[in-house]
């Protein structure tokens, strides 16, 4: 942990605020001088997430040894498949990479090899692995993270955003580099490279099924008529939004979708008695939000959405006692060996061994236990394979145990 009084604050760029890239002639340039530089290459990303409907990235910076400092507007330069190209060898530094790789993708922009600093600081065990988190804690430099939130659709995008934006990328190899020594000290860089090759392979699953029943504060809402109305208003807000590139919650709030499923209103006026409709963005829409809840009053018992749709995995933990005690008892014994072990590499227990894989793995467990088939079920899981080798002897012992002790 760096000392509070040795913090140096990182002010302004070595070079300056790079201009930002506009036009494919300045991006041939940068192409040219990024694929002449050495070493691996910082990336990161902006985007307008609570301000735009899409996780388009709406500035990428670069920095890499020999070519400085870049800062690219995707807007007007819409395909980097010439840096990708240009940079195919390279190792790329990201920061939280799963955050940024899909919008980069976008863009025709495609690590082959990755270091995720964030990755790199849960593995070593960091209490705190945001970018200014770790840039202090490991380099004693201060960023300045007050744009974070910013909406980086905005245009012209002001100087000290850009200021930011260059900063984010300034010492993100060092950053790396120390890093890798510690993991390399650590004996956990075979570790992390797996978990870097995973995040590069990962691909997103498909549309999430009856994606409105994440909306917040559902719970709320018990009959079958409200869900309808739930359903119909998000439906349309998603529609609405997407076409208006605006954030859903920027054009009606999960708020006012409960509201109105808990008080069926019938006029605009009893409409517009709930709070949350009395916005710029929702009084613009009031007789299409008023027509999705008659739709929703409208409709036969046979077409009302049912509470919840059964998923295709163990049901929430917090259940697991009433509806299969011997699993529930599986659950704790794995945990308590999955936190052991993580307590013991100085890591979260969700880097030593995806929750979700524990709880699939205790609720339905291979018929032998021992350490070849809980291996194989891990596998199965998504487990990778050094966490396989940590974990799987562990917890064939655990329930093996508890099946000899009849706790299961």
């Amino acid at each position: 942990m760096t000392d509070e009084t040795t913090i140096v604050p990182l002010l302004e760029p070595r070079e300056g605020i790079p201009p930002v890239i506009e036009d494919p002639a300045e991006l041939a340039r940068v192409v040219r001088a990024f694929a002449e530089g050495t070493g691996p290459v910082a990336v990161d990303a902006e985007r307008a997430s609570g301000y735009r409907y899409s996780s388009r990235a709406y500035l990428v910076q670069l920095r890499r040894a020999g070519a400085g400092s870049a800062l690219i507007d995707p807007v007007r330069c819409p395909d980097l498949s010439e840096l990708d190209a240009a940079l195919a060898g390279a190792e790329v530094v990201l920061h939280a990479a799963s955050q940024d790789l899909p919008c980069l993708a976008e863009l025709g922009f495609r690590p082959r090899a990755l270091f995720d600093t964030e990755l790199a600081g849960r593995l070593l065990g960091y209490e705190r692995v945001g970018l200014g988190m770790m840039v202090e804690n490991v380099l004693g430099l201060r960023l300045e993270k007050g744009h974070s939130a910013a909406d980086w659709s905005t245009r012209p995008l002001p100087e000290d955003w850009l200021r930011y934006a260059a900063l984010d990328v300034e010492v993100l190899i060092e950053l790396r580099d120390v890093l890798y020594g510690q993991l390399e000290a650590a004996g956990k860089l075979a570790w992390a490279q797996e978990e870097f090759a995973s995040v590069l392979a990962h691909r997103s699953p498909g549309p999430r099924a009856d994606p409105w029943r994440r909306t917040s504060g559902i719970h709320k809402v018990r009959s079958l008529r409200g869900l309808a109305v739930v359903r119909e208003l998000w439906t349309l807000r998603d529609s609405l939004a997407r076409e208006a590139d605006l954030a859903p919650g920027r054009v009606l709030p999960d708020s006012a979708i409960v509201a109105a499923a808990l008080e069926l209103p019938r006029t605009t006026k009893t409409l517009t008695e709930i709070p949350a409709f009395t916005g710029r963005s929702a009084r613009r829409h009031l007789r299409d939000w008023l027509a999705a809840i008659s739709r929703a009053r409208g409709l036969p018992e046979s077409q009302l959405p049912q509470p919840s749709t059964p998923g295709d995995g163990p049901p929430p933990a917090n259940r697991w006692m009433d509806r299969d005690p011997a699993a529930a008892r599986r659950l704790a014994a794995a945990r308590t060996a999955v936190a052991a072990l993580a307590d013991e590499h100085h890591m979260p227990t969700e880097n030593l061994l995806q929750p979700d894989a524990v709880r699939r793995l205790t609720w339905e467990p291979p018929a032998v236990l021992d350490d070849v088939t809980i291996a194989a079920r891990l596998r199965e899981l998504g487990a990778r394979e050094w966490q396989i080798t940590l974990t799987a002897h562990p917890l064939a012992d655990a329930l093996a145990s508890l099946e000899v002790s009849g706790g299961a």
